[in-house]
């Protein structure tokens, strides 16, 4: 079974994963790691970096055949769902309506997600059952009952299976200090590391606390049982916080050190518990470990990560945050450090004795555009700025009063040149890097799809190949196919006709094949090979518009299929092409009822393909080596080349009774090139002439039985052909 477990890097997620795979299931996860590691889970998987609400998820449904959807990704910090309620819908609402819409798309079987406890509220009357009115007093337990309202929306509306739970406090390996049951890694971390525990109020409120390994037991069967609707899982017992406390520090073989006792926070819920009797009797279902054992294994693993992240923090050298604030303020304040070394310079060659020389270029521009160019808009102004000073200081210098500047045309006409410059430049610049941002965006987002894209092409190929290998380890896979076919390796056409009959035979498991070529005109069929369990003779030749199937297949280049079950007709028969004309027809019969489907047509479709292939060397061979087959200017076959196709007849005489006859000239001499024409006119496209070791003229005839013999004689005899019927030791 396939699972896609959502939120599988998290604190339950990982460990319902786990519990899953030991299962022998193929895990799938979706997280978006925003609390969840993927450190969290050692096996092998399949895991997409994504949010339940991004539309890439889709791909991971279409590239995979998913079973059950494990919804556990959410937000599950109530204080966040207060501080920031947009966020929380956005995940536990947006995010579940999304898997919701994607699992009844691609046909899952069984949708399970994960509710909470706080959906009910505040409850006087305890144990809680489900039955129970919901009053959630927090955004987190809003959208939690508004998902439980979509999930039984979907059942009812489009029939996908869904089955929620509400947790009570789950607490266990991998816990940080977020949702329900993170009090219990805060005290864990006090603990292992000497602090004072702050429990707020007296310590006697009570919550049920559930290990993380019994929900991922219940959730694991669930996926196979035929329950919907929403279950309570709990432990139906109430553990007090001061119980709690003295069980980790029992665990740690230690005596109880000093717990402080702080004001109680307002709102708190004096006790909680939940009613499981419904989830233990529909499921068979009942919590395996108690509080002490649970604190005890959630107390061994902290130990250990603790001891871990101590080895690796004195290993490990962290910049200091001055460091990274020294660089962040030295990034911000180059351009202006630069940009003042620009305009130092600028003064220096503005005001230089020795630039006098070159009085009509103003370098003020030159370093309103560079400024401009490189910076953008904000440091092009700042030159602008330094600019109309050191322009205004120079006219100063050349004697002029501050006052009467304010006259002059020429001033503001040059002043206005450096705004009209640096505005220009700058907007330019700064349209410019933006275009180019928003560019590098695009190519990010494009290149984070690819990345995505690539990584789901890739598990498909690894799935492909995978089933590859199976295929061709399988009883009636390609690579049988490749095996069998292997007997078509030949360079003489009818050895790779009496091959066609052993290999279809073979492949599609049936008695009766037949394999006919097509003459010339297309009139007619002629029946080269040919094999049969029960004896019966397939005809011998078939007149192409007498008979539909084979009009069909001359017409139409297809497969034919006897969908009717037509008298006359095979069950399935197949072109044969050579040079994109159809030389020959295989046609077969006798397939069993259950095989007469798709797959064997396809499965026939392949076989016949690859005799195509086969037969297309042969007859390129032939014709590449005519001149070395044939008597020079006949039709006769020399004797290496017609013993060849001797061989052949004799071996499907023996393996499918297929009839021939073998005829010699009377005359030892007789090649009889006067008779040339006249005897091919006689003879059929599957019939062949040639000369023995003695240089006399033999004829073989296809399908020609020894009761044909006296006929095939006399109808020689009256052309004036003298011939014989040889004996097998020829």
């Amino acid at each position: 079974m396939k699972v896609l477990i959502t939120g599988g890097y998290g604190f339950i997620g990982s460990h319902v994963a786990d519990r899953f795979h030991k299962e022998g299931h193929d895990v799938y996860i979706i997280d978006n790691l925003s609390t969840g590691k993927k450190s969290n889970i050692d096996f092998k998987h399949k895991g997409y970096i994504l949010s339940v609400e991004d539309a890439k998820c889709e791909e991971v449904f279409r590239a995979n055949k998913i079973d059950v959807v494990i919804h556990m990704a959410a937000q599950v910090s109530v204080i966040t769902s207060i501080a920031n309620p947009m966020q929380d819908s956005e995940s536990n609402v947006l995010g579940l309506v999304h898997m919701l819409s994607l699992s009844k798309k691609y046909n899952i079987a069984k949708f399970i997600y994960a509710s909470s406890a706080a959906v009910y509220g505040v409850k006087t009357e305890l144990p809680i059952a489900e039955n129970a009115s919901c009053s959630p007093i927090s955004p987190y337990g809003i959208s939690k009952w508004v998902g439980e309202s979509y999930c039984s929306k979907w059942k009812e509306l489009y029939g996908l299976q869904t089955q929620g739970f509400r947790f009570s406090n789950v607490y266990g390996p991998r816990q940080d200090e977020l949702g329900e049951g993170g009090v219990v890694s805060i005290f864990m971390n006090r603990v292992l590391t000497g602090q004072p525990l702050h429990i707020h109020g007296d310590g006697n409120q009570t919550r049920d606390f559930i290990y993380v390994e019994d929900v991922a037991d219940a959730i694991y069967r669930s996926s196979y049982a035929q329950l919907t609707g929403v279950y309570n899982l709990s432990t139906g017992i109430e553990t007090s916080v001061n119980t709690l406390v003295e069980s980790m520090y029992h665990a740690r073989d230690l005596k109880q050190e000093q717990v402080v006792y702080v004001d109680k926070r307002p709102g708190d819920i004096e006790r909680s518990v939940l009613d499981n009797t419904k989830i233990k009797r529909d499921l068979d279902w009942t919590p395996m470990y108690t509080v002490e054992e649970g604190i005890q294994r959630t107390y061994t693993y902290f130990e250990q990560e603790l001891t871990k992240k101590e080895a690796a923090a004195s290993i490990a050298v962290e910049p200091s945050a001055f460091t990274n604030a020294s660089l962040h303020i030295f990034k911000r304040l180059m351009p202006y450090a630069e940009n003042l070394l620009a305009f130092a310079l600028t003064a220096w060659l503005t005001l230089s004795q020795q630039y006098g020389a070159y009085g009509a270029i103003d370098v003020k521009l030159f370093y309103i555009t560079i400024m401009g160019n490189l910076y953008g808009n904000r440091q092009s102004v700042l030159a602008v700025v330094l600019s109309i000073g050191l322009y205004i200081y120079q006219k100063i210098l050349d004697g002029r009063e501050l006052i009467s500047l304010l006259y002059d045309t020429d001033f503001f006409f040059q002043i206005a040149i450096y705004l009209f410059i640096g505005l220009v430049v700058g907007y330019s610049i700064d349209r410019k890097n933006a275009q180019i941002q928003n560019q590098e965006q695009k190519i990010q987002e494009l290149e984070g799809r690819y990345e995505f894209l690539n990584g789901v092409y890739n598990e498909v190929r690894e799935v492909k190949d995978e089933l590859q290998l199976r295929i061709l380890k399988s009883g009636d896979s390609y690579g049988k196919i490749y095996s069998i076919t292997k007997e078509l390796e030949s360079l003489e056409p009818e050895h790779v006709f009496n091959a066609t009959v052993n290999v279809v035979r073979s492949i599609m498991s049936v008695p009766n094949v037949s394999i006919y070529t097509v003459n010339r005109s297309r009139t007619f069929l002629r029946l080269v090979a040919h094999s049969s369990k029960n004896d019966t003779q397939a005809p011998k030749s078939l007149k192409v518009e007498q008979h539909e199937f084979t009009t069909t297949v001359l017409r139409d280049g297809k497969v034919f299929i006897n969908k009717d079950l037509s008298d006359g007709a095979p069950l399935m028969c197949a072109p044969i092409y050579y040079h994109d004309q159809i030389a020959a027809v295989v046609a077969i019969d006798g397939l069993s009822f259950e095989k007469f489907s798709l797959y064997h047509q396809n499965l026939f479709k392949i076989t016949t393909d690859l005799v195509s292939s086969a037969l297309s060397k042969a007859f390129a061979y032939i014709e590449a080596t005519e001149n070395q087959r044939y008597v020079e200017g006949t039709s006769l076959l020399r004797y290496e080349a017609f013993q060849n196709i001797l061989k052949t007849k004799r071996l499907a005489k023996e393996q499918h009774q297929t009839p021939y006859l073998l005829l010699r000239a009377s005359k030892k001499d007789m090649i009889l090139a006067e008779h040339a024409d006249l005897i091919d006119g006689m003879l059929r496209e599957t019939d062949y002439t040639g000369l023995d070791a003695e240089n006399r003229l033999v004829i073989l005839l296809s399908n020609t039985s020894m009761e044909d013999a006296n006929h095939v004689l006399q109808r020689f005899a009256e052309k004036g052909i003298s011939l014989r019927v040889v004996e097998e030791e020829l």
